[in-house]
């Protein structure tokens, strides 16, 4: 992948998902549901290969990491000792005239200086080129107020750092008008539901925003039945719900979305830089293991100024979308606040005796987190290829095959001539006892691929004459070189084991 994407790049990719059943807009006949997204056919395989691929390196492959799946409404208790009830929010600010609302912290502001005087605002939307646009706006000003002098550098902030005196002055991103904006308030990002016959303040719960908090509401009952010692971890992929106030970027920032995380508890004692060291390394290598390329994953580490008032160090496992280097996991190192505050407001001990010290403490946690739906729009934007092929244009998509949805593809060189067909179904039942394939005998064999690449399944395998009149060899085609070779079929179950499972 380039280190700059084409313009487009992400409508190029919302396009993909829709005409290959990757991924539909949620409630489609009826408009669609903004911030809401349905899987299809490919998609779900795509999505489950990336769980799976976690799951079974994060937890089978693994000795001290065991898993759980809780309950997406837990008791409301969970969030108010967790802080989400009272903290869990993002800034807010409502166009008056547009009745756009939109995240505080995603407006960017900037003074318009000629000479060294302030002769207007410009405003923009959080985006990559938002500096040559909110530049390209000044000028405009500029010479819309026929100001002579020398244009000053434009300094964007967020509108959370806007003084109370400039929330007036402040253009709208929808109007370009000044004075519609509202200063920022808090809005709470958790979906709110009832529980039972009441719908009174008694009845109220929430829909989790996170996975992390029913990690550490199981912590003691996995303690007390899993044989675990310090330090091990608790594994969980399930969904989560944020009512967020601008989604956007496709799936990457959604209202409902899955979570694959771990609590890693550790000792209080514990060389937790050391530890987190290893964590970063750990995700870094297993992201370049499922086909993301080391160049486009950067490290970006929390200021401690930055940091939650109960984080030791985070670091965020970064990603070049479409839209920008976007944080693709989080790695934190979260001291043993949510242990301690289920504790107090449970009043059931979370301690746990180390047998290894014999010490009785409240362990601390480091935490990978990581979005599904993130992680594949990252696999989708890294595997996004348009070549040549014997001068004609492809679009392929280059997954891994341990992700890919097929991992390979069976044709009949035609589907007339019954020995071939027989043969080449038969060479697809006993594949697919093994792995997702795919079966076509429609239309040309150059056809055939095509469809075959646009979709990402790295290996296409075609049962030709050859196969059925000389040695029962047929033709392997590799997706990304186009190159063709003679392969019998034990050397072909050998050969997809090794690429797909090795």
């Amino acid at each position: 992948m380039n280190s700059e994407h084409p313009s487009g790049l992400m409508d190029e990719l919302v396009g993909l998902c829709k005409r290959r059943g990757f991924i539909f807009p949620s409630s489609e006949i009826y408009g669609g549901y903004n911030g809401f997204y349905d899987y299809g056919p490919l998609g779900v395989e795509l999505k489950k290969n990336i769980k799976d691929a976690w799951w079974r390196d994060m937890v089978h492959r693994r000795d001290d990491i065991v898993g759980l799946d809780s309950s997406i409404i837990m008791h409301p208790s969970i969030w108010k000792a967790s802080g989400h009830v009272e903290g869990f929010s993002d800034p807010m600010v409502d166009c008056k005239e547009s009745k756009l609302r939109y995240r505080a912290d995603q407006l960017f502001f900037a003074p318009v200086l000629v000479d060294d005087q302030t002769i207007g605002y410009v405003s923009v939307l959080e985006s990559p080129d938002q500096q040559a646009l909110a530049e390209k706006q000044a000028h405009d000003l500029k010479r819309k107020l026929a100001a002579t002098g020398a244009l000053g550098a434009i300094e964007l902030k967020d509108y959370t750092e806007a003084k109370a005196e400039e929330h007036a002055l402040i253009p709208s991103p929808a109007t370009g008008k000044p004075g519609s904006l509202t200063p920022p308030r808090d809005f709470n990002l958790m979906f709110e539901t009832h529980v039972g016959a009441l719908r009174d303040d008694s009845a109220v719960a929430y829909l989790r925003p996170e996975t992390a908090q029913g990690i550490f509401a199981n912590y003691k009952n996995v303690v007390d039945t899993g044989r675990v010692k310090i330090p091990f971890g608790i594994a969980q992929i399930g969904k989560a719900f944020r009512n967020e106030i601008t989604p956007r970027n496709f799936i990457f920032r959604s209202r409902e979305f899955e979570q694959m995380e771990i609590e890693y508890f550790i000792s209080p004692d514990a060389d937790w830089k050391k530890l987190h060291r290893e964590w970063i390394d750990a995700r870094l290598n297993w992201f370049t293991s499922i086909g993301l390329p080391r160049e486009s994953l950067h490290e970006d580490t929390h200021p401690e100024d930055k940091l939650a008032h109960y984080a030791k160090a985070c670091t965020d496992v970064a990603f070049h979308f479409p839209h920008g280097v976007q944080e693709l996991e989080g790695i934190a190192v979260r001291g043993n606040f949510d242990l301690t505050q289920h504790q107090k407001h449970s009043g059931k001990s979370m301690e746990i005796f180390d047998e290894a010290s014999k010490q009785k403490f409240v362990p601390h946690v480091i935490e990978p987190s990581l979005g599904v739906d993130r992680t594949l729009l990252a696999l989708l934007t890294a595997a996004y290829t348009k070549d040549e092929v014997g001068g004609e244009a492809r679009t392929v998509l280059k997954f891994h095959p341990r992700i890919a949805p097929y991992k390979a593809a069976v044709f009949p060189l035609v589907k007339n001539k019954a020995p071939l067909v027989e043969k080449a179904e038969a060479l697809y039942r006993k594949l697919q006892r093994r792995w997702n394939v795919f079966y076509d005998a429609s239309g040309a064999i150059g056809r055939r691929y095509r469809r075959q690449d646009e979709i990402g399944t790295p290996f296409g395998i075609t049962v030709d004459f050859d196969t059925i009149e000389k040695d029962g060899t047929v033709t392997l085609r590799d997706r990304d070189t186009t190159e063709q070779t003679r392969i019998s079929e034990s050397e072909l179950m050998a050969f997809l084991e090794e690429r797909i499972e090795g």
